[in-house]
């Protein structure tokens, strides 16, 4: 069956192998083009960034020489150095993971870009068939194999669990379709990613904030190594996420709803769940034009689990803990009135005023934002100043929203703010060029891809 740009496909039940296999650049409506490319630019700036940080060091040397292949290695994202098709997509996640800023759906709590592209790298990288038009409808099919295990997952256990549970699924799929696996071999490559993928408990990496995360560097890990074992015979528990009769309805609107337009991009790199604060105080400040130095007391009214973000950890000294750290996200907003790699580095962990006011920032959960979280995020903002007033304001969500989204000029802004310094003017221009020029090439034509490869899998 041929299918046209736009176009739906049956995809009801057991036939998402189908929808793995079939779907192609010409059923892709031209928004959904769009957004992957928007999301492989974000992702890519991200990525640059959190490369500089100590985590991606880490898990980059760890793969290189712990996780490496006897042939046909992967090159590490913004590293060079390689490893086992599964090692890079490992290294690569987590380098993304490590700086927070990559996007993300309400629904799923979590991210699914951050462990698609590095394991989509990893595969062509080692040597998959794909070209321009293919790498992007890849990007396309991982985020709506993932946004919607996501979903399922929360819908079928009582735990919340990180992203690397579900968007193991992703990996499996993107390899499942690269590598050619037939519909049995998905079905075990599903189920395997999904078995393998850790259901680590995201809540306690919120409340004392580490190099962890949100898993997505092994949930990478598991998604391509899922693929490989099935396709080499191994067998894998049915995907509950995928087969479960009560979830079967979030999976037949494959091809008709497209997920990836449903995707938030952040303006900060801090925790999700903390943005909607830092967006209270701007719009306070914007209207009352007070300073730090003029802030005696700050209290934040949000949802539980924006109230819970760093609480084991009062005064962030490390830059994972400061992403998670809803008290150091607005103060640091507030003294430098921006917050990016740097602020969340060590320009903003070891700033007097940043401290200052961390001892001046009371947290209260407010019952009617708890009650709306996950599908909505709110915070509510109370500033004291030194003349005496107290300003309040009105409650706030998050900018980057579908229904508030960032404009280009913001996410170009943001991508330059976040590769610049790593890579430079003329390189990180470059890279933003071929990336968004990727829809443009001919169908077969692989020219620009390998350009754009070859940039951000060498070193930065």
């Amino acid at each position: 069956m041929k299918l046209e740009r736009g176009a739906a496909v049956d995809t009801a039940g057991p036939d998402l192998s189908r929808f793995i296999r079939e779907l192609s650049f010409r059923q892709l409506p031209e928004d959904v083009v769009r957004q992957a490319q928007r999301c492989l630019v974000d992702l890519i700036g991200v990525a640059a960034a959190g490369s500089r940080t100590t985590a991606s060091a880490i898990v980059n040397s760890y793969a290189a020489s712990q996780l490496a292949g006897r042939d046909r290695e992967a090159r590490i994202l913004f590293d060079g150095r390689r490893a086992s098709a599964a090692g890079a997509a490992f290294a690569g996640a987590t380098t993304i993971d490590a700086m927070d800023a990559h996007d993300g759906h309400v629904l799923t709590k979590g991210h699914a870009g951050v462990a698609a592209l590095p394991a989509l790298l990893a595969y062509v990288d080692q040597g998959a068939k794909c070209d321009t038009h293919e790498f992007i409808v890849c990007l396309v099919l991982g985020y709506e194999i993932a946004t919607r295990a996501g979903i399922a997952l929360h819908a079928t256990v009582p735990d919340y669990h990180c992203s690397g549970a579900w968007n193991a699924l992703a990996c499996a799929a993107i390899g499942a379709r690269l590598l050619a696996l037939d519909d049995e071999q998905t079905r075990h490559a599903l189920g395997i990613a999904e078995y393998f993928g850790p259901r680590g408990q995201i809540l306690r990496v919120c409340r004392e904030p580490s190099m962890l995360k949100d898993g997505s560097g092994w949930g990478a890990h598991a998604g391509v190594t899922a693929a490989l074992l099935a396709r080499d015979g191994f067998s894998g528990a049915p995907a509950i996420t995928v087969q479960h009769a009560d979830v079967q309805h979030l999976w037949r609107d494959l091809g008709t709803r497209w997920h990836v337009l449903e995707q938030y991009f952040k303006p900060y790199p801090v925790c999700r769940w903390a943005q909607p604060a830092i967006e209270a105080m701007y719009a306070l400040k914007r209207v009352h034009r007070f300073d730090a130095d003029s802030t005696t007391a700050i209290a934040i009214e949000s949802f539980r689990e924006a109230i819970d973000l760093g609480s084991q950890c009062t005064h962030p000294t490390t830059t994972d803990q400061a992403q998670y750290s809803l008290p150091f996200a607005v103060a640091a907003a507030l003294v430098f009135e921006h917050i990016g790699a740097n602020e969340v580095n060590a320009t903003g962990l070891n700033d007097a005023h940043v401290k200052r006011l961390l001892g001046v920032i009371e947290l209260v959960e407010d019952a009617e934002f708890s009650r709306r979280f996950p599908a909505e995020r709110w915070a509510r903002v109370r500033i004291s100043l030194a003349d005496g007033r107290t300003l309040v304001s009105e409650p706030a969500c998050a900018r980057g929203n579908p229904e508030n989204p960032l404009s280009d000029s913001e996410l170009h802004d943001k991508y330059h703010a976040l590769t610049e310094p790593v890579l430079g003017e003329q390189r990180a221009t470059r890279i933003e060029a071929l990336t968004l020029s990727l829809a443009d090439a001919r169908a077969g034509d692989s020219t620009l891809l390998t350009e754009l490869m070859s940039e951000v899998l060498s070193a930065a």
